[in-house]
C-alpha cells in the first residue's frame, strides 16, 4: 500500500521504514500500554512499535488503543513522555495531513513567523496533501482557513508564493511539451535578468504552477539559452523568504532528495538544532525517500547523517530518530 507520504509520479522511492511483516494491531496495543503502567516509562518498548510501523499501521494502533482500552493513546504518550522525544512520537501518531496542518499553525501562530516551516511543507507536498492539509486544518484549528491565515501573517512576494502553492493547482502531469519549456524558459528570462527589476509573477506563475517534469525542462533550456541556471538568476534577482521559497521549488523539483539532505544539514548545523525540522523531516520521508536522502547527505557530507544525528540528539529521542532512518542498531 502506498504510504500516504508518497510524492509526485516519478518520485525516486527507497524507504527506511517498511510495513512491520507480522502486524498485530492488539498486541501493539498491549505493548504499549505495558510500556506506559505503573512508575517510570519503557521508552524502549515505545520506540520497537512506534518506530518500527508504518503509518497505516500507527493510525491503526491508536484507533485500536482506544476501543480496547477506553483511553486516547496520545493524551496517555502525553502524560507520560516529555521534550523531543515526546514531540516525534505524537508526530507519529498523526495522520500526514493532521500532522502537516498542526506544523503549519505552530508556524504562523504567535510572534514571528517561521518562514521555513512554510516553505519546506507547501513546495513539496503534491496537491492531493495540500487540499487535504488545508481541510485538516479547518477542522483542528475552530474552522480557520489555512490560506486566510498564512495571508494575514505574511506579505509581499513570499504572501503571493505561498498563496500560489496553497491553490494545489500544481500541473502533475509526466509529459513534457519541449516547445512550451522553452517559452517559459524565455519568459523567465524576460521576467529577470533582460527586465530592469524583475517581475516576480512571472516566476510565480512558472514555478508554482508547472509539473516538475516541465519545470526540470524548464531549467534545461533556461541554462542552454541563458547560459546560467535558474537557480543563479534567483540569487541574482531576489532576496529574503522570497528567494528562499523560489529555491525551495527548484530544487525539490530538481532533485527532492538532495533537497531535503541540504535542509536536514540546516537543521544541525552550528549552535544548537531545529528540532521541529529534524522530526518533520525523518517523520515525512522515512516511509517514501530516506534511503536516497542519506545517500545525498553522506555524498555531500564528510560524516554520515547517521552520526550527525547521533552528535546533536541524546537518549530516546536519538534512539528513535536512528530507528526511523534503518539506523536502530547504533
Amino acid at each position: 500500500m502506498e504510504s500516504p507520504w508518497a510524492g509526485w509520479a516519478g518520485d525516486d522511492f527507497k524507504p527506511t521504514l517498511r510495513a512491520y511483516p507480522n502486524f498485530n494491531v492488539d498486541e501493539d496495543c498491549k505493548s504499549l500500554k505495558t510500556a506506559m503502567k505503573g512508575l517510570g516509562t519503557d521508552e524502549q518498548a515505545i520506540i520497537d512499535v512506534l518506530g518500527h510501523r508504518t503509518t497505516y499501521q500507527r493510525l491503526q494502533i491508536v484507533d485500536r488503543y482506544k476501543t480496547l482500552y477506553g483511553k486516547d493513546l496520545m493524551h496517555a504518550l502525553k502524560s507520560e513522555l516529555s521534550g523531543n522525544f515526546e514531540k516525534a512520537i505524537l508526530a507519529l501518531c498523526l495522520p500526514p495531513s493532521e500532522y502537516d496542518a498542526t506544523e503549519l499553525h505552530n508556524a504562523i501562530k504567535g510572534a514571528g513567523t517561521d518562514e521555513d516551516a512554510l516553505i519546506e511543507i507547501l513546495c513539496s507536498r503534491t496537491n492531493a496533501q495540500i487540499a487535504k492539509i488545508k481541510e485538516a486544518y479547518s477542522r483542528l484549528f475552530d474552522g480557520h482557513n489555512l490560506e486566510e491565515d498564512i495571508a494575514n501573517d505574511t506579505s509581499g512576494s513570499f504572501k503571493h508564493v505561498m498563496v500560489s502553492l496553497l491553490q494545489a493547482s500544481r500541473s502533475e502531469s509526466a509529459v513534457v511539451n519541449k516547445q512550451e519549456a522553452l517559452k517559459d524558459a524565455e519568459d523567465l528570462l524576460r521576467g529577470g535578468v533582460h527586465k530592469l527589476g524583475t517581475d516576480e509573477s512571472v516566476f510565480n506563475r512558472i514555478l508554482c504552477t508547472r509539473s516538475p517534469s516541465h519545470i526540470k525542462a524548464v531549467m534545461k533550456e533556461y541554462l542552454r539559452i541563458g547560459g546560467h541556471s535558474v537557480e543563479d538568476a534567483l540569487k541574482e534577482e531576489m532576496s529574503g523568504e522570497t528567494l528562499r521559497a523560489f529555491l525551495a521549488i527548484v530544487r525539490v523539483m530538481e532533485n527532492k532528495p538532495k533537497y531535503f539532505a541540504l535542509q536536514l544539514k540546516k537543521s544541525m548545523q552550528g549552535l544548537g538544532t531545529t528540532d521541529s525540522s529534524l522530526i518533520r523531516i525523518i517523520v515525512s520521508r522515512c516511509e517514501t525517500d530516506m534511503g536516497i536522502i542519506k545517500e545525498e547527505f553522506d555524498k555531500a557530507n564528510e560524516k554520515p547523517l547517521e552520526d550527525w544525528i547521533a552528535g546533536d540528539t541524546s537518549g530516546d529521542y536519538k534512539r528513535l530518530l536512528l530507528t526511523l532512518i534503518g539506523c536502530g542498531g547504533k
